[in-house]
Formats: structure tokens, sequence, C-alpha cells
């Protein structure tokens, strides 16, 4: 379908705001006509304020930067309504993800304005105490670092509380197990590193591309598992419950799936792990009566501190 210069221009800039950088030949394909065209598409824009870039390159290519005068947000009617819903079920500030709902709703047509209000009238979120509170402002840096290959720095927050300074070049934003983590390639340790993002602090661009390196995994989700897997814990227990493995699962929403294997049936091993002893205790009481429990001493002793706090409650 030939699309009308109007519509052509449209479609554009929405192309031009969803990446860093275009090549010309990729944008004449997308829009279905001449390299001529776009250049001549391309000058229309300047000629109206808005501040799109010749890249230099082997064939030359386009990008839009930050000016005075930009184009408004261009979304297909998916898009918009995947980002509304996106926005009600997403944990954190409610006064914050309302004030952002309102306003791409507004601007949304008609035909759209229906379908979200239908959504968020049957949804309510219910937000996870372990889930972790990210900055907008830093998840957005780190996208927008992985986005353009841009080598990034920051202070990052241990576990036991020190900070360090790092120096990546990301590779990939991952949200699991109610977390969000970066995996990046860490140019002074000379390896791959997984951090969580709610740990990072100050996060920014030093403007230096570079070239990404294969993950060890493949698949950056893979790569988190098993990184989050192997990671030692101060306190650890492994318990043998008397349920199936999927049973269990859906009992520890928050659990990693490597660490319940099935026995048979009826039964399987659950292998925890916690910086504190009462994280750990919390987790052992979704399992239930009947879970056998192999743990060092001084975990042993804190649950039955724990179990008889609870029985002088009865």
């Amino acid at each position: 379908m030939t699309l009308s210069t109007p519509a052509r221009l449209l479609r554009l800039l929405s192309l031009l705001q969803g990446r860093r950088e275009w090549a010309g030949t990729e944008l004449a394909e997308r829009l279905g006509v001449t390299d001529r065209t776009v250049r001549r598409d391309v000058g229309r824009l300047r000629e109206l304020g808005y501040p799109v870039e010749g890249t230099t390159g082997t064939a030359g290519g386009y990008r839009l930067t930050s000016g005075e005068d930009l184009p408004p947000l261009l979304l297909d009617d998916d898009e918009a309504v995947a980002i509304a819903t996106s926005l009600l079920g997403t944990l954190g500030d409610g006064e914050t993800r309302g004030r952002a709902l309102a306003k791409l709703t507004q601007v949304m047509p008609g035909r759209l304005r229906g379908r979200i209000a239908a959504v968020g009238a049957s949804v309510v979120s219910v937000p996870d105490h372990r889930a972790s509170r990210i900055d907008p402002a830093v998840l957005s840096v780190l996208a927008g670092a992985v986005r353009d290959r841009e080598i990034v720095r920051f202070a990052y927050r241990r576990r036991d509380g020190t900070a360090t300074d790092r120096r990546v070049e990301p590779h990939h934003v991952v949200a699991t197990y109610g977390l969000w983590y970066l995996i990046a390639f860490d140019t002074r340790a000379g390896d791959w590193r997984t951090f969580r993002v709610d740990r990072i602090d100050g996060p920014e661009s030093v403007r230096l591309r570079f070239t990404p390196r294969q993950l060890p995994a493949g698949d950056p989700a893979d790569h988190v598992r098993q990184t989050i897997t192997a990671t030692p814990y101060r306190y650890t227990l492994r318990a043998t419950v008397p349920a199936p493995a999927e049973d269990v699962r859906a009992r520890l929403p928050m659990s990693i799936p490597a660490r319940i294997q099935p026995l048979d049936e009826g039964s399987c091993t659950v292998s925890l792990g916690a910086d504190a002893l009462d994280e750990l205790a919390r987790d052992v009481v979704t399992l239930g009566p009947g879970t056998r429990l192999d743990a060092s001493p001084d975990v042993l002793a804190h649950l039955r501190d724990v179990g008889r706090w609870l029985l002088e409650q009865g």
C-alpha cells in the first residue's frame, strides 16, 4: 500500500523515534519508497523544525536528535494499548503511574480509549513486597545505553552494603523473579557481571560506543537464571517437601525454578538461600507440614525459635 505524503512523514517520524540511527536504505525499504524520496522527506521534516541529522557510514543514515521542537510521540494501536496495560500492572509509585496513564489516554484516539478504560476498570494491581522499586531515571539511562551500545559507568552497592565504581558494556536489562537485572561486561574485571538495578546509583553514559560481545549463555534470561542460581548466600537450606514440584513453585512465586527439583510425582527437593535468617524462615513456613530440613545448626536454631514463637501465639 502506498502512503500519502503526510502519512509517510508521520511514519518516518515514528521510525526515527524508535531507534537511535537508521540507514537510508532501511528507511526506504520500511516506507516502500526510493532512497531519493527518503532524502526529500527528511528535508521536509527539517523544514518543519524537526532535528534530523545525517550520519556518516558506508550507506549514510539519519537520526533524530534532541531539540526544542520535538515531534509528538507516535504509537500504533497495539503499541499504545501495550504501554497502557503495562502501566496498570506496574509496581511502584501509584500516583506517578496514574499521571502517566492519564496523559497517555488523553492523546489516544477514541477507538482506543474505550479499550484502555475497560482494562483499567477490571484490573487491580497488588504490589509484591519482594519486588524492588526501580528509579525510572536509572532504568532509562541503562536501557538507552543498551540500545545505543554505549559504555556506562555507575556506583554499585553490593549485598554487604559496600559500594564500588563500575564501568561496563551493557548487554541487556532483564526483569525476573520480581527484580530487575543488568547484564553487562565489566571492562575492569574483564568478565561478565549481573547487577541488581535497584543497587545501581548515578548511571551515566561515557559516550563511547562498543561492539557487543557474545553472551556466554546465549539467551539473556538464561544467563540471569544461571547467575542467580550460582550466587552464594550467607544462609542456605535444603528441604524435602511432600508435594509436587509444581505446587511448591506456586507457593514460592519468587523462587528460581532450577532450585526446585522433583523426586517423584508427589515430592520434591527445594534449595533455599538468603542473607538474612528471617527471610529464610519466611520461605520455610510456606513449604508446609511434613517438610524435612537439612541446614546448618545456626539456621535450624533460628527456625526452632520461630516455631516456639508461633506456638506461643496459639
